[in-house]
């Protein structure tokens, strides 16, 4: 299966709306540019109609364009191999591909691979992510990584001592990718698992929860998340920009999730709650 790649020119304050209004629609990861952003969702999942029909009714709110284009499998690699370039975050984690090579003076070093996948550090809210994980107690406690993309907050939760990690996401390629990732840096910990929030009914606890999704993923399985989470144990929500936090926290809230902290990078947030 392909993807379709949507890219959008728009202002910040249009792209805001947008962005919400394509997650109704079957997209499911945006990635900001100078521009605007690029959606991404499954070919099979596209609607070109639905897309118009958006588009149409923002007319004549600032400058917008937009244009779609598939993406196989073999050109995604071959892209993210052209353009990627290695990156360090919080000045601790670098995150590089296996060809690049390996940079002094950081305490943590992962590898990433991500063909199909999401999620090699350099979009906002996995970097948000692993600086939020930089300051969680990850050491002999079993993480649930939701959404697991690429797997790197997974192999980062191993990188700090987490005993048992269970890495989830809703794709084939996705999860045969983490694995793979997690492989290359002699992880031992990472269970990853096809699925979403359904497969986690026999579950026991977890001592951390980190998920990575949406907005409107995050709203709809937050009670199972809940569920799974013992008083005063955290969880770390992104995928999501600043202006949705009040609605993530009123849910969180309804859930029993209590707020605590949250980071921002050019508007998406990575938020930090305790289960009460």
């Amino acid at each position: 299966m392909d993807f379709i790649e949507l890219t959008v020119q728009a202002p910040r304050e249009l792209a805001d709306i947008l962005v919400a209004e394509l997650g109704e629609v079957g997209f499911d990861t945006f990635e900001d540019n100078d521009a605007g952003f690029c959606a991404y969702t499954t070919e099979e999942a596209f609607d070109r109609d639905a897309v118009a029909e958006i588009m149409t009714r923002y007319e004549g709110i600032g400058e917008l364009a937009y244009s779609d284009r598939v993406i196989t499998r073999q050109n995604w690699n071959a892209e993210w191999e052209k353009n990627f370039q290695p990156l360090v975050i919080a000045d601790r984690v670098s995150v590089r591909a296996p060809f690049h090579p390996k940079p002094e003076g950081v305490e943590y070093d992962i590898e990433i691979m991500p063909r199909m996948s999401f999620g090699t550090g350099h979009h906002e809210t996995t970097a948000l992510m692993i600086e939020n994980q930089l300051d969680i107690d990850h050491h002999g406690k079993r993480v649930l990584d939701m959404g697991c993309g690429t797997g790197i907050l997974a192999i980062m939760a191993e990188m700090l001592g987490a005993r048992q990690v269970l890495a989830v996401d809703v794709e084939p390629w996705t999860v045969e990718n983490a694995r793979d990732n997690a492989d290359e840096n002699h992880c031992r910990t990472i269970e990853c698992r096809l699925g979403g929030a359904e497969t986690l009914a026999e579950e026991e606890p977890f001592d951390l929860i980190l998920a990575n999704i949406n907005r409107n993923v995050l709203l709809e399985d937050m009670h199972e998340y809940s569920r799974l989470l013992p008083a005063g144990k955290p969880i770390l929500f992104s995928g999501f920009y600043e202006e949705d936090l009040d609605k993530i926290t009123a849910e969180a809230m309804r859930q029993g999730l209590r707020y605590e902290r949250h980071r921002t990078l050019r508007s998406w947030v990575s938020a930090l709650f305790t289960k009460l």
